[in-house]
């Protein structure tokens, strides 16, 4: 049967009954709306969280960990090879935390093709002088510019300025919780008591804040050399470098290769963060199942506007088979005004969803943990309103296929007798 005369009969029936076609494009409408600003919102939600921390994480990071030797010298003698030894109270062996040779390792990542970039750092636990107290801290060395190209250190100061790290000698960036037991501000001069007993004076340049309020209890950043200061040691001295990758994705299976090439132990940014990854998928899902539970409601509607459509136009359907449409013909019809519900649904839905999102996007998030972050996140992937679409076409497609299995097999004859 010609397709303009079926979808010319579709619009006809849709307009006969055009206020429950209207509710059922409202319900389509409102599941497509809040599908694409939950998805949008959630996972907004997701990289903002992800990205507190994963933007200050390596993709691979190098380092030497203490622990001890498994090769005690029991299992090496001759004498006791044969026997199952029982070795208790094992201390961890002379090893030290840097990072031997790390000028060559440094030098050999800069040619790797793979690697974005390096980050050379080093730790110092220290303890914050507040007059007769001292608070355990921790001071980070780091070369100031290599951090924020690579971890966007910048970002996170929320204060001061990052590059006074490396202008200023023997300064400081204090977490903003560390400054607030100390009651510091920017130009104060702070004492540090260093693990070998020693007090150095540090000028507090900045605040950092990164969203995390024990960390920002505790650690704090200095430049490298300043860090090599505290501990007593040559410029040489490393304890960790920081890898960035071309591709995230290589990052376990670069860990492996470098621990193997460079003798050190090297952790990868999957291990490392595996929790963030696991809460950001279930909150993803949980958008996601939401978001179609809301669709397959839209779709019984539909279902049932489609069966009483049936039930009402028994006459028109007895009519249009006993001139001449076929089973196929009715059976096309009916899932046509399934599809064109949503689709215009669906658009109207994307429309909305798109402009919600846009003004959630506006409103102001004030929070003294986040001081950076200024307005509620939101992700505009295209892929949410393709699938937002698709399953809205999906789901009204099977909400009039079975009403129009019902309709196509109505038999003309017995509408006519009045059975």
């Amino acid at each position: 049967m010609n397709a303009k005369l079926i979808i010319s009969i579709a619009k006809s029936l849709l307009l006969a009954r055009w206020r429950q076609t209207l509710v059922a494009a409202i319900g389509v409408t409102f599941s497509i709306t809040m599908f694409i600003t939950l998805l949008g919102f959630m996972n907004g939600l997701n990289d903002l969280l992800d990205n507190l921390i994963l933007n200050r994480t390596p993709h691979v990071r190098l380092f030497n960990e203490i622990k001890a030797n498994k090769n005690q010298p029991i299992n090496l003698s001759e004498r006791y090879k044969a026997y199952h030894n029982f070795i208790s109270s094992i201390k961890p062996s002379g090893n030290s935390i840097e990072i031997r040779n790390n000028g060559l390792i440094m030098q050999a990542l800069r040619n790797d093709d793979r690697v974005l970039g390096i980050s050379p750092k080093m730790t110092a636990q220290v303890f914050y002088n507040v007059g007769d107290i001292d608070i355990t801290g921790v001071v980070n060395g780091v070369d100031v510019e290599a951090e924020s190209k690579l971890f966007f250190f910048q970002d996170y100061v929320t204060e001061g300025s990052y590059l006074d790290l490396k202008n200023v000698p023997n300064s400081i960036i204090l977490g903003k919780g560390a400054a607030e037991k100390m009651l510091a501000r920017i130009g104060d001069v702070i004492q540090i008591t260093t693990p070998k007993g020693e007090r150095f004076p540090l000028k507090v340049v900045g605040f950092f804040q990164s969203g995390i309020v024990e960390i920002d209890k505790v650690q704090s950043y200095a430049s490298i050399k300043t860090a090599q200061k505290l501990l007593g040691q040559t410029n040489s001295y490393v304890t960790d470098i920081q890898v960035k990758l071309k591709d995230i994705k290589m990052a376990p299976a670069l860990s492996k290769e470098y621990a193997h090439v460079f003798n050190t132990d090297a952790e990868d940014i999957q291990t490392a963060n595996s929790q963030f990854e696991t809460g950001s998928s279930i909150r993803s899902l949980i958008s996601y199942a939401v978001g179609i539970t809301l669709l397959i409601v839209a779709g019984f509607g539909i279902y049932n506007i489609l069966n009483m459509m049936i039930y009402e136009k028994m006459d028109t359907i007895a009519i249009l088979k006993a001139t001449g449409f076929s089973g196929k013909d009715v059976n096309r019809i009916f899932i046509t005004i399934a599809l064109s519900i949503g689709f215009f649904g669906g658009i109207t839905g994307l429309i909305s969803g798109f402009l919600l999102s846009s003004v959630i996007d506006q409103i102001p998030f004030n929070t003294a943990a986040l001081p950076t972050v200024t307005t509620y996140p939101i992700n505009y992937n295209a892929k949410f309103y393709f699938i937002g679409i698709s399953f809205s076409l999906i789901t009204t497609y099977f909400a009039g296929l079975f009403p129009a299995r019902k309709a196509s097999k109505i038999d003309p004859v017995d509408i006519i007798r009045g059975k």
